[in-house]
């Protein structure tokens, strides 16, 4: 009887743990399934907000934070839109395609951007039609300019006794080649485009901010500058963090208790597609690298240069 009695307790011993450990697999998928339709459909926990849009690192392709504009453009309980800057720059087309999202997005609702650690070149581009910029004191933003960069392998492949040769359409259409000496009609027709670039780009910053296109000129210079500095020259409004651009953002929209922070739909990501993403990533450093974009060799850029991040 009391070797029965001992295999009784363990085998409800067993069972007992078993029920438990059922629970508990059960209780975290729940928490799982929960916490990925809430991150899929933030606007579920949330009645009206803030929206909050980040753009980070090297602007190359806008289709998501143009998404993101849209999105929230459209969204009634959306008041406001807090853009969140953290970029060096990047290529000159997607950082106009930003551009122009914000300055649509900003006709109908207010937009407030918060400068991180850096938003500069193209980072400050995407900044200039919100109503209010904030910038902390020591963000690094301006470098209002356009650069090209070129690298020249004639000398190198003189020492290991190689020789190119080029078959072209035009005179123009290997501009920038690597494998001979840039003439000066290359220069001169290479400046021509980043002489209207960088019009187009001190156009956008003078009518974003309301200033005169002279006084943009004197410091569209390439430099680049402090919050502090850039506070004192009219290029941001207010220096503040993300939570004081927040705050302003509700206070905009006529939200009058601690505005609710609404983040964008979160995008679904399948192995195959981090796989072909990353695959893009690496061939696109490897173009810039080599300077060897679209076939012309160069790349027009609003990129902040010789600083490391």
């Amino acid at each position: 009887m009391k070797l029965l009695g001992e295999g009784m307790r363990k085998k409800w011993l067993v069972i007992g743990c078993a029920v438990v450990a059922v629970s508990i697999l059960l209780f975290a998928a729940s928490i799982k399934i929960a916490s990925k339709i809430l991150g899929e459909n933030p606007h579920l926990a949330v009645g009206s907000g803030v929206g909050m849009i980040e753009v980070k690192g090297l602007i190359v392709d806008p289709q998501e934070t143009v998404k993101q504009l849209h999105t929230f453009a459209k969204d009634d309980r959306v008041k406001a839109i807090v853009l969140r800057i953290d970029s060096p720059g990047g290529v000159v087309g997607p950082s106009q395609e930003i551009y122009e999202e914000v300055k649509k997005v900003s006709a109908k609702k207010k937009v407030v951007v918060s400068m991180g650690s850096i938003a500069a070149s193209g980072g400050y581009y995407i900044a200039v039609p919100a109503q209010t910029i904030y910038a902390n004191p020591g963000t690094i933003t301006g470098s209002i300019g356009v650069l090209m960069k070129f690298t020249n392998f004639e000398g190198v492949m003189d020492k290991v006794g190689m020789r190119a040769f080029t078959l072209k359409s035009g005179k123009f259409k290997d501009v920038g080649s690597p494998l001979r000496p840039m003439s000066e009609e290359d220069r001169a027709m290479l400046q021509g485009v980043i002489d209207s670039t960088y019009g187009q780009f001190v156009k956008a910053v003078a009518e974003g901010r309301k200033m005169p296109v002279e006084e943009i000129t004197r410091i569209a210079d390439g430099r680049i500058l402090t919050g502090e500095q850039a506070k004192a020259a009219k290029l941001v409004d207010k220096l503040g963090t993300l939570q004081d651009a927040i705050a302003e953002a509700g206070r905009l929209a006529g939200i009058k208790e601690e505005p609710q922070v609404i983040y964008p739909p979160k995008k679904k990501r399948h192995f195959l597609d981090l796989l072909v993403e990353e695959s893009a990533v690496q061939i696109g450093n490897m173009v810039r690298r080599d300077g060897n974009l679209r076939g012309n060799g160069f790349s027009l850029n609003y990129e902040l240069n010789g600083i490391d991040q």
